[in-house]
C-alpha cells in the first residue's frame, strides 16, 4: 500500500507537468492563430480607402503585441525549463494598460491611476534588474564612490 502510495506521489507530478505542457502548446497554437487574424485586419485596413480611425488602429497594434508577448512567454516557459520569466508578466501588464489607456480615456481619473499602475509595473521592473541574483552587472547603481 504504502509503495503504491509513493509511486502515485511520483507520477502526479509528472502527469500533472505533461497536462499543463499541452496545454500550453494548445494556447500557443490559438494564440498564434489569433496572431494571424490580426495581421489579417492590418492588411485589410492598409488596402481600404477609405478614412482609418487611428485609435482603432493603434488598439489593433497593441493586441496584435499582446499576443505576440503571450506567444513569446510560452516559447521561454519552454526554453527556460518549465519556468515563467516575471519579465514577462511585466511586459505584458504594461502593454495592456496601454491599451486600456488609448480605449477608455474618456475619464480623466481612471486615466491617471492607469497611468500611476503603469508607473508600477515600471519601478518593479527596474527594481528586478537591480536585484544581483542572476545579473551581477545590474549593481552598477550600487557602485561605491
Amino acid at each position: 500500500m504504502k509503495k503504491g502510495y509513493n509511486t502515485f506521489l511520483q507520477l502526479l507530478p509528472k502527469a500533472l507537468q505533461v497536462l499543463l505542457n499541452l496545454s500550453l502548446v494548445f494556447l500557443a497554437i490559438s494564440l498564434s492563430f489569433l496572431l494571424l487574424k490580426e495581421v489579417f485586419v492590418f492588411s485589410h485596413i492598409f488596402l481600404d480607402n477609405e478614412t482609418v480611425n487611428h485609435q482603432f488602429y493603434l488598439e489593433r497594434i497593441l493586441i496584435f503585441f499582446l499576443y505576440f508577448e503571450f506567444i513569446a512567454m510560452i516559447v521561454k516557459y519552454f526554453k527556460e525549463e518549465y519556468h515563467f520569466p516575471l519579465r514577462y508578466f511585466l511586459y505584458i501588464g504594461i502593454t495592456a494598460m496601454v491599451r486600456l489607456i488609448i480605449v477608455e480615456h474618456d475619464d480623466a481619473i481612471n486615466t491617471m491611476f492607469n497611468s500611476m499602475v503603469i508607473l508600477i509595473l515600471i519601478i518593479g521592473y527596474f527594481i528586478m534588474n537591480l536585484t544581483p541574483r542572476d545579473r551581477p552587472e545590474s549593481r552598477w547603481f550600487f557602485r561605491k564612490q
